[in-house]
């Protein structure tokens, strides 16, 4: 009784070793390849997943993105600079057949092909250009990775340059030529702001010129409007002036020959406005003196006037009546010869 209870408890142990190594769990960033009886069967996604013991084998295969980190190697460049140069690739399994049978170790594998490929991108480029075309450099690098890592079922993703270190004696020619570039630069820059400078003064002078020339342009025409619309005011007021003093003159005519008619004027009257009027005219300044041919009637209306303006003498009688004469240079007959 005994010993049939141990039998049935190592026959009990014995199908749960075997049942326990018929089960599996493939991970959720992984895929199971089956292979039964040595040769491959199946690829299995994430899950619990049976087998059969003993027959069946299950290698798991890592799907997550990848890190190779190539180790730093000395490169020449095509200008003749050693340099060291290391870089880090990515990538992601795309197939897990391929990559489980078609490479031994994936990982040195990638890591002597990027070291090849770094020489020969490398090796094409002048030391200026490496040192700053790092990202030409990645882009090539995970071309030529991607197309010969493709029939091992991976991807690459990204290929990163992560230093390019020229030697000491390099270095420090680099960083004498930067400095003198630099001051290069400064001096060229001092120049063209002092040139910049120069022109812009030269741009405010001449602006400043033409403003003022503007400003003098501007005075000399509002001066000119300004004389022109006096001269026209001026004018203006002497036209409105001459013509009230001719209708002034006019109304006053008027007036007086108005006044004449009215009155009704004597001869004597006559007479002596015309002696006064001819007083006026022949005031020495005229050397030429027209009068009417007809005098005769006129002298006699003097002579008469003369008798009424006779004064009286103290002893009752009259002063003689005075010859009347006409004025110097006055010719009774005629004109008088100037």
């Amino acid at each position: 009784m005994t010993a049939a209870v141990i039998v049935l408890a190592v026959v009990a142990f014995v199908l749960f070793v075997v049942a326990a190594t018929g089960i599996r769990i493939v991970r959720p960033f992984q895929r199971g390849l089956v292979e039964r009886l040595g040769k491959y069967h199946a690829t299995v996604d994430p899950g619990l997943r049976l087998i059969i013991p003993f027959i069946d084998k299950i290698l798991l295969v890592d799907m997550r993105e990848q890190v190779v980190d190539v180790p730093p190697q000395e490169v020449i460049t095509s200008d003749n600079v050693v340099v060291s140069v290391d870089a880090v690739v990515y990538y992601e399994a795309t197939d897990p057949q391929r990559l489980a049978y078609n490479v031994a170790n994936f990982q040195l594998a990638v890591t002597k092909l990027a070291q090849t490929n770094l020489r020969n991108v490398i090796g094409d480029m002048q030391l200026d250009d490496a040192l700053t075309s790092r990202d030409t450099i990645n882009a090539k690098l995970r071309d030529i990775l991607d197309d010969a890592t493709d029939k091992w079922g991976t991807r690459v993703v990204r290929v990163e340059i992560q230093r390019i270190d020229p030697p000491p004696d390099v270095v420090n020619s680099m960083h004498q030529q930067m400095q003198a570039e630099r001051t290069r630069r400064a001096v060229v820059t001092e120049a063209q702001g002092v040139r910049e400078a120069a022109v812009t003064r030269a741009e405010g002078e001449k602006q400043a010129a033409i403003l003022a020339a503007e400003g003098v342009k501007q005075r000399q025409i509002l001066e000119a409007q300004g004389q022109a619309e006096a001269i026209e005011r001026l004018a203006e007021a002497e036209r409105v002036r001459q013509i009230a003093v001719a209708q002034g003159q006019a109304a006053a005519i008027r007036d007086v020959f108005g006044a004449i008619h009215d009155g009704d004027p004597t001869p004597d009257l006559l007479a002596l406005k015309y002696l006064e009027a001819l007083a006026a005219v022949a005031d020495g300044r005229a050397t030429k003196i027209f009068l009417p041919a007809e005098m005769g009637g006129l002298f006699g209306t003097i002579g008469g006037l003369a008798e009424l303006l006779r004064e009286p003498r103290p002893d009752g009688t009259g002063d003689a009546p005075a010859a009347v004469t006409p004025p110097s240079g006055v010719s009774p007959a005629g004109p008088a010869a100037g």
